[in-house]
């Protein structure tokens, strides 16, 4: 890196162009945002199949497009004439399959009547809706064709009537406004945590380049993430959220270890300029190339297993059943290998081509004696009260995490005042029927069949009302069940649990958002213990290799489920039970998102895992090098901890960032890992780590003789 150091930043640079080029579609190629979904997270299970079914015969929701109005005369003749014009005109657009007159009911009578098309009052309400049906094998750009003609069909109706109120909207429009709410999130996540960054790393380090180079380094992280999620999108469906998702890792992971680099070079170069010569003298390039040298073989060595970690970390969630878990993983892994090949790359090689102004204002990162050291020394005196004391505040603010309650929103991810949520809010209001039911059980038996069971239906607990069985559509019949909550509540949730255990006798698929959850917390529960156990082993191997110690490992994965507990506590706290919604500025959905404590859980310890090993490197290494426990221990801290904290607090200031998005989930996820890195950074390493090693003192080096001696030759050493 030292020998080539400009060609490695013509490479990088080049990397950076093609990464925002190939994410922008500014050369010619298709966007990433265009690429992306959003919905339900599909799992494989009953909710699925269902839908299936649903789209094979033609009834999925997706392509449906809706005009509500209010404030008209329903029996004014005028408005049911304006209202048949515009299905006349609607259906005459060729993308257009079917469009519903409000007022006339399929082979009954016409004129106002209590429909599903109707406002909750009937013809009393004043308010009906129009819902236009787009054809399935529409491309993207045709139906976004129609949706200009469509529109325009609408503004004509509207003007004919002229309601109160109109509003128009659907699964599509809501979709489209949680993928620019992704990208918008994301820019707000960024362009809060870079400078912010930067102006805490000039005074981390004392000088405006040094703070420079890891923000230039995770702007090469963001190209990189970019650019590996639009290799991905070409064989895996992603997620709007999976962006920010990984966008945020590698942010957050590329100031950490830029962090790391720069200091430890700006160490090395303290340590092998030649004695008397002055600070602004002039580097001898072998100077700086062994100051690079020594940086990449300790401070290198570190990242590159920090790195494992996290990428152990991410790893365990490709093993779970659940597709958009599977592609944060995937992607979430080639992040950690980019924001990796930048720290071993490009920062050395932008330290050594500015090693003369880093040199300049080189200076000692810390010594032996500190505000660290001095409190290690305190934890040591009083190891068992700190032990005590940390664990039990761990514990309690824990509790909540045994409520956590799963969720799947829809419009909910938006915040209130998004045309696109009030859209949906305000139609369940005025049409409580139009949206669909809240279960729905879909079946290719015999209409007569399934009308023979619908007795049965109604008493489901917690279902209130059964919809008539539809007309059958390509053999498909579908029973939608009421039970009033919106489909995610408890009286759904029972309904789906008394289907799953109680089949009708034909066969019949539950769908519905909480079925689609069921059918998540199922494939987890299947898969979980076989991920935490790869985790958990891979995680003590390398720990074990680092330290040659079976206890260090043990202890440290111990203390990092005590701290994600926390997190998860917290995180339960906030936005399911609504403490601090004004201050954060969300409405409670009344559960977590179901995929974000898997993604909080798994980046929060490949994190936690991070500074661990920032932490036991030195300690380790001071041990071997004769230093008694307490002794390395004090010490290790000592010379880490100003690492750690300033690593932390970056980290705090990227996850905040993202934090104070709109996007619900992004919001959990911002909120969740800066409650993952606080934790952790400050209760376990500062305190719970020196208060254990003190304690178990020469236990902390404790292995069986037949791993000490596979230690002996296998083992990670500096």
């Amino acid at each position: 890196m030292a020998r080539h150091a400009r060609a490695v930043l013509v490479f990088w640079v080049l990397f950076i162009v093609a990464g925002f080029g190939l994410a922008t579609g500014a050369f010619g190629t298709e966007s990433l945002f265009d690429r992306l979904h959003s919905g339900e997270i599909v799992v494989p299970g009953e909710n699925a199949d269902g839908r299936a079914v649903l789209r094979e015969a033609g009834a999925s929701g997706f392509s449906t497009y809706t005009l509500t109005v209010e404030g008209v005369d329903l029996h004014d003749p005028a408005v049911a004439t304006a209202a048949a014009t515009a299905v006349k005109d609607l259906t005459a657009i060729g993308e257009v399959e079917s469009a519903v007159n409000p007022f006339v009911l399929p082979g009954g009578p016409s004129g106002p009547a209590a429909t599903p098309l109707l406002g909750a009052e009937g013809a009393s309400s004043g308010a009906f809706a129009t819902v236009v049906t787009y054809r399935q094998d529409l491309t993207r750009t045709q139906e976004q064709a129609a949706q200009e003609e469509v529109d325009a069909v609408f503004d004509d109706l509207v003007t004919a009537i002229d309601p109160a109120r109109s509003d128009r909207g659907g699964i599509r429009a809501l979709v489209d406004r949680v993928i620019a709410q992704v990208r918008i999130d994301g820019q707000t996540g960024e362009g809060v945590a870079l400078p912010i960054s930067f102006l805490v790393m000039i005074v981390v380090f004392g000088g405006f380049l040094a703070a420079g180079y890891p923000v230039f380094g995770a702007i090469a992280s963001i190209a990189g993430a970019l650019a590996s999620l639009v290799a991905f999108s070409h064989w895996l469906d992603l997620d709007a959220a999976v962006v920010n998702v990984v966008t945020v890792l590698g942010l957050g992971l590329c100031i950490d270890y830029g962090l790391l680099v720069v200091s430890r070079f700006r160490e090395e170069l303290a340590t092998t300029r030649p004695a008397g010569l002055a600070p602004g003298a002039e580097l001898t390039s072998d100077v700086v190339h062994r100051a690079a040298e020594h940086t990449l073989d300790r401070a290198g060595r570190t990242v590159i297993f920090s790195a494992i970690t996290v990428a152990i970390a991410l790893g365990g969630l490709a093993v779970l059943d659940v597709e958009f878990v599977r592609a944060v993983a995937a992607a979430g892994v080639s992040v950690v290998l980019v924001a990796l090949a930048v720290a071993i790359s490009l920062i050395p090689a932008l330290c050594v081509l500015g090693a003369r102004r880093l040199g300049r204002r080189a200076r000692d990162i810390g010594g032996d004696h500190g505000v660290f050291s001095r409190l290690a020394r305190l934890v040591q005196r009083f190891p068992w009260a700190i032990i005590v004391a940390v664990t039990a505040g761990l514990v309690v603010v824990a509790l909540p995490s045994l409520d956590l309650r799963l969720t799947s929103s829809g419009a909910e991810l938006l915040p209130k005042g998004t045309p696109e949520r009030e859209f949906f809010d305000n139609a369940r209001a005025v049409f409580p029927r139009l949206g669909g039911a809240d279960v729905a059980v879909v079946t290719t038996a015999d209409p007569a069949t399934v009308e023979e069971w619908l007795p049965t239906a109604t008493s489901i607990p917690g279902v209130r009302s059964v919809d008539p069985p539809t007309p059958p559509r390509d053999g498909v019949v579908v029973v939608g069940l009421r039970t009033g909550d919106g489909g995610l509540g408890d009286d759904s949730r029972r309904a789906v649990q008394f289907l799953r255990d109680h089949r009708p006798p034909f066969t019949a698929w539950t769908v519905g958002q909480a079925s689609s959850v069921w059918d998540f917390q199922r494939a987890i529960a299947q898969r979980a213990p076989l991920a935490v156990g790869l985790v958990m082993l891979a995680t003590f191997v390398l720990l074990f290799l680092m330290t040659g110690s079976v206890v260090i490992p043990v202890k440290a994965i111990l203390m990092n489920i005590a701290s994600l507990g926390a997190c998860l506590g917290v995180l339960v706290w906030v936005f399911q039970d609504g403490h601090l919604a004004s201050v954060l500025g969300f409405t409670p959905a009344g559960g977590i998102e179901a995929t974000m404590p898997l993604l909080v859980l798994a980046f929060g310890f490949g994190l936690s895992m991070d500074y661990e090993v920032f932490l036991l490197s030195r300690i380790v290494e001071l041990h071997a090098e004769g230093r008694s426990t307490d002794e390395a221990v004090a010490l290790g801290l000592q010379r880490s901890g100003r690492i750690i904290t300033s690593a932390a607090l970056l980290m705090v200031i990227v996850f905040a960032g993202f934090a104070a998005g709109k996007l619900l989930m992004i919001k959990q996820m911002g909120l969740g890992l800066v409650m993952a890195v606080v934790i952790d950074a400050t209760l376990v390493r500062m305190l719970l780590v020196p208060a254990t090693m003190t304690v178990l003192g020469r236990l902390n080096w404790w292995a069986p003789a037949p791993l000490r001696r596979l230690h002996a030759r296998w083992g990670i050493t500096h």
